[in-house]
């Protein structure tokens, strides 16, 4: 009797087979790991044969019209707990249960990058660390203001953006914060201040997104956004890529306002070199890394492990996800 075959995508840190014991699996499945992404006939011929598949997040779309080309799926794990990119309602129709995992610290995680981003900004040190490589010592963009003093707008001051704010106030920033449902109760919680979305973008140093991404939110950063935001503006996106318009980010960047962006997210990922973004020199990119960290994928991957023992031992599932 052949073995069943798991396919397990997007592997791109390399750590899937490390951070947790295969061994229960493997004794009773085929399990292929890819860690380049695949797209097209590439990704439909690696999916093909695959009774069961895993999926980093929201890498890969798991859509209808790839579902229905997949006869033999039987399973879908994903990671995390959310997933934009996979069509739940195709799958359910075919009755093909839905797992997800655990988190571990992921909302700890993406609040360092977005500090992380933040001073690499506000200190120019990409820029610095290039010059120094080509023999140069403290090029013309050396001197920067300090963060204490200035206005940090957080828009979304949840478990991250609260989190965002916290540290904010230890530099002796002044913390505004504006979502669609902020009340100045809630914002006093965090040791912020509620104000108008137009008033955040158009008076802090620092723009920080921290909103879940829904049909209210989608390119809520956009060409009037960018116009309004200071010259000496940073804008710093760690969440969704959908959030911001980023052909009018790209074209408000030539024109020199804002002064400079930190991204983490964009809207094609693996980001291609000819994006309109990547390249420009106010811009810090990094690939996408927010959540990227050892505790968090080996809580992924563990779980992973424990769902797929016992779909192969046919025990009941752990972490299904209710059908919609």
């Amino acid at each position: 009797m052949n073995k069943p075959i798991i396919v397990v995508l997007d592997d791109f840190e390399r750590v899937a087979r490390d951070y947790a014991d295969w061994s229960a699996v493997d004794a009773k499945a085929e399990v292929r790991v890819y860690r380049e992404a695949l797209r097209g006939q590439a990704l439909l011929d690696a999916l093909m044969p695959a009774n069961a598949v895993v999926l980093m997040r929201d890498r890969t779309p798991f859509l209808a019209e790839l579902i229905e080309k997949l006869p033999n799926l039987k399973l879908v794990h994903f990671t995390g707990t959310r997933n934009g990119a996979l069509d739940t309602k195709a799958l359910a129709a075919r009755g093909i249960p839905v797992l997800h995992t655990g988190w571990g610290p992921n909302k700890d995680a993406t609040t360092e990058m977005t500090w992380a981003l933040i001073l690499a900004a506000q200190k120019r040190l990409v820029s610095q660390h290039n010059a120094l490589l080509q023999g140069i010592w403290r090029p013309h963009d050396t001197l920067s203001p300090v963060l204490h003093g200035q206005r940090i707008g957080i828009a979304g001051l949840g478990e991250i953006g609260g989190r965002v704010a916290n540290v904010a106030k230890a530099f002796g920033m002044e913390v505004v914060t504006w979502s669609p449902n902020m009340t100045q109760e809630r914002a006093a919680v965090k040791g912020a201040t509620s104000v108008s979305f137009d008033e955040l973008v158009a008076t802090s140093h620092i723009i920080t997104a921290h909103l879940v991404l829904g049909p209210t939110t989608r390119n809520l950063f956009g060409a009037a956004q960018f116009g309004a935001m200071r010259r000496d503006a940073i804008f710093v996106n760690t969440s969704r890529a959908g959030l911001v318009d980023e052909a009018a980010l790209a074209t408000a960047l030539i024109a020199g306002r804002p002064a400079m962006a930190a991204l983490d997210v964009f809207s094609e990922e693996p980001v291609p070199t000819t994006h309109a973004l990547v390249g420009l020199p106010n811009v810090i990119h990094t690939p996408h890394l927010g959540f990227v960290c050892e505790p968090v994928f080996r809580k992924f991957y563990g779980d992973v492990v424990e769902a797929l023992t016992a779909w192969l031992d046919g025990r009941p599932l752990p972490r299904v996800l209710p059908a919609t």
